[in-house]
């Protein structure tokens, strides 16, 4: 499938090096981005679906690098269908396992952890719930775990290993463990902060830089947040991910934000949800955090969007996140809302508003174009003009 946005006001990257590219279209084909910028008539007409972006601005897809997914489109945790489904008319095209915790009765011998990611990371191999893609299936790190276990796992595809809710003894337990799956290719979380589900346990910098995870979850809290004090040890005194989360604290968020921009870090710093939790399921969970880093943090706002796109991308070794030639076609089109007061998408958002959602494409496929029905309508008029495939992609009326 061909498919091109035209008539762009704004592009942003997701590089927060290189936040914007000049031009107004892009074209995408066979789910990869062919083009960012400029594109001849003939490239622009050749295409099945042409998207009139009405001067609207485009950003990657959003990377929720921590969801609570299950089994399906369901979460346990809240009893609610189809959360993922409407995380993508919040702009989130991608999520990322943070383990299946929440499957009711989840075993946690070896056999029985083991088993749980290599069926969840299957599961949603082939499962694309509103055209999101899910990494899922992140083994849980138990006590009698070996690394021939971690070694199998990983041979059968599972590549994301989670630390924090295991029955150790101490935080410190894990250490040999995370060094077994990093040695085995995986990329390794770990819970950080105080205990967010009875039977596990506070996680702080001292434990953290101890095991040497690539990324700290919700090391703002989740939902609570470790001392203060281990904020600098975790920017300066190691090289792991930052990640800040919806469901935890917003001061050390806004906290962490400054520290990893005044100290040249920012590729650490990642945007994720941690949800659906105690917290609640939030379609609209990384258009706040960026709206809340743009307007209460003083972070430029294409910043605080590379941290929710192309810095999750590259500590994950993914393919998207980023509007540039060659990377998975996973496109947003965002404008500021009717009946506020700002005229752009980037504007609203440094306003402390969310954006309107005008079209999510993802694999260069239209999801929908024109009406979110998560967030209100945008002020410019995003429409198909050109459709050669029978599908309707707008919505009807709230």
């Amino acid at each position: 499938m061909k498919t091109a946005i035209v008539n762009l006001g704004t592009i942003v990257t997701g590089d927060w090096r290189e936040p914007f590219a000049t031009g107004d279209t892009i074209v995408m084909h066979d789910g990869k981005i062919v083009s960012v910028g400029t594109a001849s008539a003939d490239a622009v007409s050749a295409c099945d679906v042409v998207i009139d972006a009405g001067g609207a601005t485009a950003t990657p897809g959003l990377i929720d690098s921590q969801v609570h997914n299950t089994f399906g489109d369901y979460t346990p945790r809240q009893k609610t269908v189809g959360f993922l489904e409407s995380y993508v008319h919040g702009g989130t095209t991608t999520c990322i396992s943070a383990s299946e915790v929440h499957v009711p009765g989840r075993p946690k011998d070896p056999a029985g952890v083991k088993a749980l990611a290599v069926a969840a990371k299957k599961c949603f191999d082939d499962f694309r719930p509103g055209g999101m893609k899910v990494y899922a299936g992140s083994i849980i790190l138990e006590p009698g775990l070996t690394e021939a276990d971690i070694a199998d796992v990983a041979s059968q595809g599972v590549w994301l290993a989670k630390a924090g809710f295991g029955g150790v003894m101490t935080p410190f337990d894990y250490v040999p463990m995370i060094a077994w799956a990093r040695k085995h290719g995986m990329i390794t979380t770990v819970h950080t902060g105080g205990s967010s589900i009875p039977g596990s346990a506070g996680i702080w910098a001292e434990h953290l830089i101890a095991m040497n995870p690539h990324v700290s979850f919700h090391v703002n809290g989740g939902p609570v947040a470790m001392p203060d004090e281990g904020f600098p040890r975790m920017v300066h005194e190691s090289e792991i991910a930052l990640q800040v989360c919806t469901a935890g604290n917003l001061r050390t968020t806004l906290l962490l934000g400054r520290m990893t921009m005044e100290s040249d870090k920012f590729d650490r710093f990642l945007i994720a949800t941690d949800t659906p939790t105690g917290s609640g399921i939030m379609p609209l969970g990384m258009m706040y955090t960026i709206t809340h880093l743009a307007s209460l943090g003083d972070m430029p706002v294409e910043w605080a969007i590379a941290a929710a796109t192309g810095n999750n991308a590259a500590v994950y070794g993914l393919n998207n996140g980023y509007l540039k030639a060659g990377k998975d076609a996973d496109v947003l089109v965002l404008d500021a809302c009717v009946g506020g007061s700002k005229h752009n998408a980037l504007d609203a958002l440094r306003n402390g508003d969310i954006a309107a959602v005008a079209a999510v494409v993802t694999d260069g496929v239209p999801r929908f174009v024109g009406r979110s029905r998560n967030t209100p309508a945008s002020m410019k008029d995003v429409r198909v003009v050109q459709n050669r495939v029978p599908q309707d992609y707008g919505l009807g009326k709230h």
